[in-house]
């Protein structure tokens, strides 16, 4: 039965233990399970059945988590992995080897730009960044070595929202993958297949989980994404890491999850940034009022932002669900729900006066987090993206003054207020 998303987040996954008949996911703190004899050990290794083997590779409450968020995205299939950054490094060597280009947005998490810019290189990708709002750039930089194309549904720190739709129509044209990280969306929000992406990947970490209590990541494959094409090397050549087998061909009725399967058996099984159990079972928790918390994290958020559009002590304010936001007329095409908890402003007196605001501000908690239930504050250019140099913090629209908030449940009666007095501080 086709379920809405309310019922979906609380339901999706989960069959009761018949065993126990418990109504909640158990947490299954095992490292590995036992063989029923050698056939069925040797079975499971060789894809000829499913199961369990070892909880690097999978475990029944990660199961749980992998298919409801494979639902509520309208996916096929996902991996649940150990961090955010674990999902989009997989993601992109799930793709692509050594030669192999990738061309990105330029508005990027700090560690996912560096990740781009530095580490991919001594793997020998190469990450060409574009303006994410130019659709057209994103055409211009495809190579013959281009493998996939990569943005976030809204940039972080500076909140403009991705085409996704066009930048999708330039994928299908050159026939690649679009990868899109969708955490400060989170399918409640936005669901980028409906829109021509083909993979999304999720920092767990934040609004899915909701109350700062756990690391992860990850990866869901539409599966419509036709990988026989010769140019992606990794799933037309047999792999001789594992009996020669072919990702695009060889799976039979399994081949719809040919990028999931691969990067389970391949960068997973290899590498082993693997969701230890109690953190899948988190997440677990918080899916289950997603829906709730998104509806007042975008209220509150639209509020704060209003307060701060009028006052004269702020230089800008960037939100994309205010009318005279430069992505207000994206944000009413992808974001129909709200434009989500994010808000960033510039202070006037520039990075002095946000230094003195971030230090004396109440009730706000000031770490290097988002998407928690209670509301956050940080300097981005001197935390997060510090590690990009001045032009690279310009190129993507970061500056001294930005001050990035991430608006939590509290009353926002409480929260206009907090930043009211922290702006007649940061001007005394």
């Amino acid at each position: 039965m086709d379920y809405h998303f309310e019922t979906r987040a609380l339901h999706a996954g989960q069959e009761p233990d018949t065993g126990t008949l418990s109504r909640g996911i158990p947490v299954h703190r095992t490292t590995s399970y036992l063989f029923k004899n050698t056939g069925h050990a040797a079975n499971l290794f060789a894809l000829k059945e499913p199961g369990n083997i070892y909880t690097r590779l999978m475990n029944p409450t990660q199961e749980v988590l992998e298919k409801r968020i494979a639902s509520l995205e309208g996916g096929v299939a996902a991996l649940a992995l150990a961090s955010g950054t674990s999902a989009i490094f997989y993601s992109i060597i799930n793709i692509c080897r050594a030669g192999d280009e990738i061309v990105s947005a330029n508005n990027l998490y700090g560690g996912t730009y560096t990740m781009f810019d530095t580490i991919l290189p001594q793997f020998g990708i190469k990450a060409c960044f574009v303006n994410h709002d130019s659709p057209d750039e994103f055409e211009r930089a495809i190579t013959e070595k281009t493998r996939a194309i990569y943005l976030e549904t809204i940039g972080n720190p500076v909140l403009g929202v991705a085409d996704i739709e066009a930048v999708a129509l330039t994928a299908q044209k050159y026939h690649m993958p679009l990868i899109v990280d969708s955490t400060f969306t989170t399918p409640y929000l936005l669901q980028p297949f409906r829109y021509g992406a083909d993979i999304v990947v999720h920092s767990l970490t934040k609004w899915l989980g909701g109350h700062g209590a756990g690391i992860g990541g990850v990866v869901v494959d539409s599966g419509t994404f036709d990988w026989t094409d010769k140019k992606f090397n990794l799933y037309n050549e047999p792999d001789p890491g594992y009996h020669g087998i072919r990702y695009a061909h060889d799976l039979g009725d399994l081949n719809s999850q040919a990028f999931i399967l691969r990067m389970r058996l391949v960068p997973l099984r290899n590498l082993g940034a693997c969701i230890s159990p109690d953190n899948a079972w988190i997440f677990l928790q918080g899916i289950e009022t997603l829906h709730l918390r998104m509806q007042r994290h975008c209220e509150n958020a639209l509020a704060v932002s209003e307060f701060l559009h009028s006052h004269d002590r702020v230089a800008w304010v960037r939100y994309p669900g205010l009318p005279d936001d430069p992505s207000h007329a994206l944000a009413e095409k992808y974001l129909p729900c709200g434009c989500g908890g994010m808000v960033v402003f510039g202070v006037k007196g520039g990075y002095d006066a946000a230094v003195k605001l971030i230090d004396s501000i109440e009730l706000f908690s000031h770490l290097a987090n988002v998407g928690d239930a209670k509301s956050l504050i940080l300097h981005p250019s001197s935390t997060s993206h510090s590690q990009m140099s001045a032009s690279q913090q310009a190129a993507s629209g970061l500056t001294p003054e930005l001050v990035r908030l991430s608006v939590g449940l509290e009353n926002a009666e409480d929260l206009i207020a907090a930043l009211a007095r922290a702006l007649e501080n940061a001007h005394r």
